[in-house]
């Protein structure tokens, strides 16, 4: 507990913190109550207590981000930026500011109404790295819907970044890199993880996985793909099932993915020629099972069901605002407008309190408010944590039946996101 207190207080306070520390009181177990609500503190790394409920997430020592899948009671939120001196953007004298070329982030997760948390999140910035120059580095983001179970989402959470790291880094330059090359690198990446599913390569990410008695391999199992590369002029977004990525541009909402629904024209058409069908039973689903055209995994629904993504290669403008990539958890109960809408009016420092009594009121239980809870210490990095949870409590507040996870990725220069802020 001294450990604890200190971490939250000045260095001259620290023994009069620690001398109120004392236990057997109700005032003590109070304040550590308290402390024990501080997850995150700038520039120290807090101890978590044996005994708190765990937090759906974890930070990893090589600077990503992980969500945990799972448990019914697994959840999280998370904010943040790459804080790298090196990965800093370069200042420009006339202030017209470059590119954010490592975006700040915030991402939410929350079981929703299912029973089993199945999707997964995985965030790396400047996870690949094709030179010293700011230019040259690229930022991972990635939403993972899992079906079935939990344990292949829970490997695109784990491997993808790694895959596509290995496929980037052989690609030239990002300003010279043309887009049938990032096409190929995205379907060689989803390739080698839908390969890694089918043998086994997927472990079971806890022992509350309905897999436990199975071994890892479950033809029935899969998880869509929705992933972005950030660079410093370009976005790439390669998506596989019906996650989605929407980016913000000027006020309008672009979507950057299309879901992959078995009665979409041409998918139905794919189904079909090579032999199977689309049976409408609570809504499309490839021979009566399966809600969506294309996942990793499944190999009961091959070749049915393909691993292969759509690949769309957006060029960075000045008017970028926001990247949003969630499961359809969100996108079943709120369109693209409403969430870039939101996403802005959070980025721009609205976010608060106007919104969220509204989303509450709307029907929450104490569960779901629990789920979705800010962990942050007021940054800037606030703002994109405040939007991705205030989407998911209005998701929830609609009533999505489904897992729900979100990340907000802020794309502004820096000159636009001051000017933003003052106003």
């Amino acid at each position: 507990m001294a450990e604890i207190c200190c971490g939250v207080v000045s260095c001259g306070a620290e023994a009069s913190a620690i001398s109120s520390c004392e236990p057997g009181s109700r005032a003590a177990r109070r304040r550590r109550m308290e402390i024990r609500r501080l997850r995150f503190v700038p520039g120290v790394e807090t101890p978590v207590a044996e005994e708190d409920e765990p937090s759906g997430k974890r930070l990893r020592t090589d600077g990503g981000v992980d969500t945990a899948t799972g448990g019914a009671e697994n959840s999280g939120s998370m904010l943040g930026g790459c804080e790298s001196p090196e990965c800093s953007p370069v200042a420009d004298p006339d202030e017209s500011g470059p590119l954010d070329q490592c975006p700040r982030f915030g991402m939410a997760a929350v079981c929703g109404r299912r029973r089993d948390m199945e999707d997964a999140v995985s965030i790396r910035p400047d996870f690949v790295r094709q030179g010293d120059r700011i230019s040259e580095r690229h930022h991972f983001f990635g939403v993972f819907d899992g079906h079935g179970c939990s344990h292949v989402a829970s490997l695109c959470r784990d491997r993808m970044y790694e895959v596509m790291a290995e496929e980037v880094e052989a690609l030239g330059p990002d300003a010279a890199t043309p887009p049938q090359s990032w096409k190929a690198t995205m379907e060689r990446s989803f390739s080698r993880v839908d390969a890694e599913a089918s043998d086994g390569g997927g472990t079971r990410p806890s022992p509350v996985c309905r897999c436990e008695l199975q071994p890892p391999r479950s033809d029935h199992v899969g998880s869509t793909a929705v992933v972005a590369v950030v660079g410093a002029t370009k976005i790439v977004v390669a998506n596989c099932g019906d996650s989605r990525a929407v980016l913000c541009r000027n006020g309008v909402a672009i979507p950057l993915s299309s879901d992959h629904k078995p009665d979409r024209e041409d998918e139905l058409q794919r189904i079909e020629a090579a032999g199977g069908r689309v049976i409408y039973w609570d809504g499309a689903r490839v021979l009566g099972v399966l809600a969506m055209s294309r996942a990793i995994g499944d190999d009961y629904l091959k070749p049915f069901v393909i691993p292969d993504p759509e690949v769309t290669v957006t060029e960075r403008e000045e008017g970028d605002e926001c990247l949003i990539l969630a499961s359809d958890g969100l996108w079943d109960v709120v369109s693209n407008e409403t969430a870039c809408d939101i996403a802005r009016m959070c980025l721009r420092g609205g976010s608060g309190e106007a919104a969220e009594p509204a989303a509450v009121s709307a029907g929450e239980t104490e569960k779901e408010e629990q789920c979705v809870s800010a962990e942050g210490d007021g940054s800037s990095d606030a703002s994109c944590s405040d939007a991705a949870i205030l989407l998911t409590k209005l998701a929830l507040a609609r009533q999505s039946a489904d897992n729900i996870s979100v990340v907000v990725v802020d794309l502004r220069s820096k000159r636009k996101g001051r000017t933003a802020a003052a106003n």
